[in-house]
């Protein structure tokens, strides 16, 4: 199984989100979409459609205008990877297009089943690993180094957009 690149990318706007008030004492403005796309190197017009997923579900408050931006809006202790990965991904979504296809085996098979319990374990597992879990550590250290290395500048603003 492979995470489709949405659902990369959600995880990577929580985890950067989640770390913005961490690294404070550098930032004077909420992230912005131009500030995660050059982090991540993610084309702004994918990572648009992310985030608007993301404010739909609840997880990111967005807000427009000259001083708007993107702030974690889900709580980080409560909120599962496993939840994020359910919505991103859909946990409906079958590994094998058994309905799709003419397949000889379509009614006596038993992989569908087998596969589904997969998912279901692999669900499972990532329903015990909150978002302040992925933040801890190491890996929220690097989030915050990148939120102060981007707004290092001498008078606090931010870099020009990715063109």
């Amino acid at each position: 199984m492979r995470l489709t690149r949405f659902s990369d990318i959600g995880l990577r706007v929580l985890v950067y989100l989640e770390r913005a008030e961490d690294a404070a004492i550098a930032r004077t403005q909420p992230v912005t979409v131009a500030e995660i796309a050059t982090q991540f190197a993610i084309p702004h017009n994918h990572l648009v459609k992310v985030v608007a997923e993301l404010a739909k579900i609840g997880w990111v408050k967005s807000t427009r205008g000259r001083n708007g931006g993107l702030r974690l809006a889900a709580d980080p202790d409560t909120l599962t990877i496993g939840q994020v990965l359910r919505r991103l991904e859909g946990d409906e979504n079958d590994l094998a297009d058994c309905e799709g296809t003419d397949c000889a085996l379509k009614m006596d098979c038993q992989l569908r089943g087998m596969l589904r319990a997969g998912m279901r374990a692999f669900y499972e597992a990532m329903d015990r690993y909150t978002l302040s879990q992925v933040t801890s550590g190491s890996t929220g250290e690097q989030v915050i180094r990148m939120h102060r290395m981007f707004w290092a500048g001498n008078d606090g603003t931010p870099p020009a957009a990715p063109g």
